[in-house]
């Protein structure tokens, strides 16, 4: 890690996998979760490092309450307060708490969808360097291109946790499509 105060329990990333629902892609990528990755979290501290590592912050708010994916970029969410459930993978995949000072990496065509929050819930957004989202929804018409799409993002040069070494770069490094 390049910058910031970075405390994790446990292992440094939880890979999870999800597989085509036939609505949402998903993607042969697994999403990381870092638990705890922010020592003191502060939306400030979640920009902090993730502009230190090269994912530059774009947005502060929550999470849709849709299911929904990114076909054109991986995406990166800080939690910066609070906590939620979220529903990863899409209408069948698998619910995550996530909490202040979690950083999770959703790969391009991966599902999300916020089903519960505490009050002060929020998000810290980004993406890598000349990636920019889309915003789909699993309905009709929008695949192939959305396949094709998510083939084409390219893995980050950097882990928006750790910098230049770290399990994004670990794991997505050595995943072949």
């Amino acid at each position: 890690m390049t910058g910031g105060s970075v405390l994790l329990e446990g292992p440094p990333a939880t890979a999870i996998r999800f597989v085509d629902d036939g609505r949402i892609p998903n993607n042969h990528l697994p999403l990381l979760h870092y638990a705890r990755a922010l020592a003191t979290p502060s939306a400030e501290g979640m920009e902090a490092l993730l502009n230190a590592n090269d994912w530059p912050p774009r947005w502060r708010a929550s999470i849709f309450t849709y299911h929904h994916y990114h076909s054109t970029a991986h995406e990166v969410l800080g939690v910066a307060s609070g906590d939620a459930w979220v529903l990863m993978g899409g209408p069948k995949g698998r619910e995550l708490k996530i909490r202040a000072g979690d950083v999770v990496v959703i790969p391009a065509g991966v599902g999300h969808c916020r089903l519960s929050s505490s009050s002060d819930f929020l998000v810290v957004g980004g993406y890598p360097p000349g990636q920019d989202w889309d915003l789909l929804r699993g309905r009709d018409g929008e695949r192939p291109r959305a396949d094709r799409n998510i083939a084409a993002v390219k893995v980050p040069a950097t882990d928006p946790v750790f910098g230049a070494k770290g399990p994004l770069l670990d794991v997505w490094g050595t995943e072949a499509p």
